[in-house]
């Protein structure tokens, strides 16, 4: 073997090792795979996110000048760790502090209703037709697919 393609090689199996170590830290993230330290099943959904990003920012970033067996394991990996994501945070229980975001959002909106508005045409008539404790449109929303 050649300086070159040692050098080759070994650049494939370090790309190969981080986006496999990104992986597992999504899993683990997701509470899929027990936190060495802990020796829990955590569930961290922000952090989650941030890393899936990180392995979709990899695949633009190196689209083009990757090997077929380095893209289908980035691809591979992207996918598992985006449908591990939107089902981890389906199954997430609603915590205290959004019940709590939720309650006060409602009392916000049934204090508004009670204040006579000076609103006029459509937009009117769309906030005439909320009802209390409806939840907002999110003003962004990350989705993976």
């Amino acid at each position: 073997m050649t300086d070159e393609s040692k050098s080759t090689e070994m650049d494939k199996a370090m790309f190969m090792n981080l986006v496999m170590m990104l992986g597992t830290s999504v899993m683990q993230q997701l509470g899929k795979i027990v936190n060495p330290i802990t020796n829990k099943a955590e569930t961290d959904l922000a952090g989650a996110q941030s890393s899936i990003s990180l392995l979709e920012m990899l695949r633009a970033k190196t689209k083009g000048n990757l090997d077929a067996d380095e893209s289908r394991l980035l691809d591979q990996t992207v996918s598992m760790v985006q449908m591990n994501y939107v089902e981890t945070a389906a199954n997430q229980p609603v915590s205290e502090e959004k019940k709590e975001e939720a309650a006060e959002s409602a009392a916000e909106d049934a204090a508004a209703e009670e204040q006579p508005s000076k609103e006029d045409g459509p937009a009117a008539e769309e906030s005439a037709d909320k009802k209390p404790g409806e939840k907002k449109d999110p003003k962004y929303r990350k989705t993976y697919g």
